[in-house]
């Protein structure tokens, strides 16, 4: 919730919250008739009040889930008390009715349903109080229509538990299209970037590449230096299909021709590819993969997208760890999960991951994640990822079954 908390809306939420307790103090201080009764009970109602308020004006600074719940059950004993402090005054009951209203502030599912559970809870004890103990002496108003005043508390919660299903509801899709709206631009402007830059990066290559190919035929190049040639064609075709994957972000994708891959043998061959790299920092690739496992996509892409993740995983592990990586079928889809227990990212980190020029690697530039979020989309897949600062990550790459 941090992130709502722009200034204008601090300001709105104090000049509320202010009105709010005002209306509190007033309740508290005006007419009072325990002002001089009886201290105890204007004491206790004086403390929660207090405590209640303190929770509700430090809230933008601590916006935790505990300091949420701190609120709620605050709130049950500001208004609870005021209900047995207060007996005669018979609004404080549909007060009661209506504390889990305060959770659907925070969108939070379950604070809300665990607000519910309470009152429901904490409002039947009411109930036997009031028809064992109290027989009706001070809430004659309950007790002479018991069953009416029970029907209208679930009636209020039913209420209370409609209007958060469909304020949930809501948030939940405008959260999916701002997502949404995020990776479009993201494409976007690595699309431009790439158009940009395409002839610029592919004409110098493909003239290195033809004297390179030229000198090689030649016969007066010495035949030892004519396979270096050979090793550096190699490496500029490499780059050319780099370059040629890169650039199909920067347009609409064309029909593919498709065909099954098997994911265990892909991630076998991309782990034995980087078997040697991860030896560099003394790190070992645990292959973890019980059966066969087929999607509909192209080989190739497939291997960029996995030696992209597990090199990423490899380079943000510790010296020493190792880097797991297991493949699944889950009913019609196959999950396919890279964990490292390196040095972790932060939910802020990850939902820069795949911008253009965003890298956590001093030398990175970003392009090689956004490349993967873009294989991913183009054969109906997901890519993402559960993170805990400096305890490891782990990506989840999801794609639909082909068999």
């Amino acid at each position: 919730m941090k992130e709502y908390y722009t200034e204008m809306n601090k300001k709105i939420y104090y000049i509320t919250i202010t009105a709010v307790i005002t209306i509190m103090l007033m309740g508290l201080l005006v007419d009072n008739p325990h002002y001089h009764q009886n201290g105890v009970t204007f004491s206790l109602h004086a403390l929660f009040l207090v405590f209640f308020a303190i929770c509700l004006l430090v809230y933008p600074r601590y916006t935790s889930r505990y300091f949420r719940l701190l609120i709620m059950i605050t709130s049950f004993m500001y208004f609870y008390s005021l209900f047995f402090i207060y007996p005669d005054t018979w609004s404080n009951f549909i007060f009661l009715c209506f504390i889990p209203a305060i959770s659907i502030l925070f969108f939070d599912p379950k604070l809300f349903y665990f607000s519910l559970a309470l009152n429901s809870f904490a409002i039947l004890m009411t109930f036997v109080y009031i028809i064992l103990v109290d027989q009706g002496i001070h809430y004659s108003y309950i007790q002479e229509d018991l069953v009416g005043n029970i029907i209208n508390f679930f009636g209020s919660q039913a209420i209370i538990y409609f209007i958060f299903y469909i304020s949930y509801g809501r948030l939940k899709k405008q959260q999916l299209y701002f997502q949404q709206i995020k990776q479009a631009e993201r494409l976007k402007t690595t699309g431009q970037l790439a158009a940009a830059v395409a002839h610029e990066i592919r004409n110098p290559l493909t003239v290195v590449k033809g004297f390179l190919q030229f000198y090689e035929q030649s016969n007066e190049v010495d035949t030892e230096l004519k396979k270096h040639f050979h090793l550096m064609v190699d490496e500029l075709n490499t780059a050319e299909l780099v370059i040629s994957q890169f650039l199909s972000i920067a347009k609409p994708t064309k029909e593919k021709e498709l065909e099954p891959v098997n994911i265990r043998q892909v991630l076998q061959s991309v782990t034995d590819l980087l078997h040697s790299y991860g030896l560099l920092h003394d790190n070992q690739i645990e292959l973890q993969i019980v059966e066969d496992s087929y999607v509909a996509a192209n080989t190739i892409e497939m291997k960029q997208l996995f030696i992209n993740i597990i090199k990423n995983a490899i380079e943000a592990s510790h010296i020493g760890d190792s880097v797991i990586v297991t493949a699944s079928k889950m009913k019609d889809m196959i999950e396919i999960n890279v964990i490292d227990y390196g040095q972790g990212m932060t939910e802020k980190e990850i939902e820069s991951l795949g911008t253009p020029f965003y890298s956590l690697k001093s030398k990175g530039t970003g392009l090689g994640m956004m490349i993967c979020f873009n294989i991913a989309e183009n054969y109906k897949g997901k890519i993402s990822f559960k993170s805990v600062k400096g305890e490891g990550t782990t990506v989840t790459i999801r794609f639909p079954s082909l068999l």
